[in-house]
């Protein structure tokens, strides 16, 4: 395996919870025929440090949980993915969040998320006490699942020691503050993309103008995260690569916006370019639709490589 891009994450760590059911309930419907119901480890920071690991990363992440049966459960589970946790806090005083996730038979989902001890992660307590992080890093991965004053600190300290800086802005938000428009590479789903510019996405020319309005809200490239279309890669001199996807079997899509995500980092962390990354990206990103969960879903690098050698991408 090539050398071990140093990647520290800011970001939630929760307990997911899927049911997994014949449609997404409507309003007020009471589905009663869910076939399988099964607890993992979650949160978009957990997710995507278990990704960059899998994908070869040295991960730090710094969050929070709750003391509490989950919280305690979820430091192992970082741990046991080759997680450093140093700067993971354990909460006296709010509880370790959830996402409660549905899942139906075409393998889309929907989610809810309870922040809990997420909430109470800031800048002083959590960013600057653990400033030595930042100092090591290679690239510094945010989402948006944390405090937003925590965010800004946390985009400003890796900008001050030099780190690329990649934002998943999941879960979506309309418009961005500076701090974090002004990135190295954000990469949106089409929800998230459509959220951020207000613009639809759906066919080549609309996903190119959203890109486009990404970079001139400050963004140094942008990677839209496009599902079965691929993904499409948009640089600050606006040229445009289209990554087009790998054909497989989908069991469950939950888990693939995070392995996609870990995957690209740990790419970029190796100096490879963004379109060669977003290979590797896509490639993770599809196996991780292969199989039911989440965490359980995030492939390998093995598994990724064997993939894309399949497909003529090594």
């Amino acid at each position: 395996m090539p050398d071990k891009p140093q990647i520290l994450v800011v970001g939630s760590i929760t307990m997911d919870m899927a049911v997994h059911c014949p449609h997404l309930p409507a309003p007020g419907q009471a589905i009663r025929t869910a076939a399988n119901f099964v607890t993992s480890p979650g949160g978009k920071g957990l997710l995507q440090a278990a990704a960059a690991a899998r994908m070869g990363g040295n991960v730090s992440i710094i969050g929070c949980v709750g003391d509490d049966l989950f919280g305690h459960q979820l430091i192992d589970a970082l741990q046991e993915e080759g997680i450093d946790t140093a700067a993971v806090c354990t909460n006296s005083t709010a509880p370790t969040g959830v996402s409660i996730i549905l899942v139906d038979s075409k393998g889309e989902n929907a989610t809810i998320v309870a922040a809990g001890a997420n909430a109470a992660v800031t800048a002083d307590d959590h960013l600057f006490t653990h400033e030595d992080l930042f100092k090591t890093a290679d690239i510094v991965l945010l989402q948006l699942e944390l405090p937003l004053p925590t965010l800004r600190a946390a985009a400003n300290l890796a900008r001050s020691h030099g780190c690329m800086i990649v934002l998943d802005p999941a879960p979506g938000m309309q418009g961005l503050c500076s701090e974090l428009s002004h990135v190295d590479v954000i990469c949106p789903n089409v929800i998230q993309a459509e959220l951020i510019t207000g613009k639809q996405t759906g066919e080549e020319r609309a996903d190119m103008n959203i890109g486009l309005d990404l970079i001139a809200q400050g963004a140094q490239a942008a990677v839209l995260k496009l599902g079965p279309r691929g993904c499409l890669v948009v640089t600050g001199q606006g040229e445009f690569v289209r990554v087009p996807p790998y054909k497989v079997d989908i069991a469950d899509t939950s888990g693939a916006g995070d392995a996609f995500t870990g995957a690209l980092v740990t790419a970029l962390g190796r100096k490879h370019d963004l379109a060669t990354a977003a290979k590797w990206a896509n490639a993770a990103g599809a196996l991780a639709c292969t199989k039911i969960g989440t965490l359980a879903a995030l492939p390998t690098y093995d598994e990724v490589r064997l993939l894309m050698a399949d497909n003529g991408n090594t």
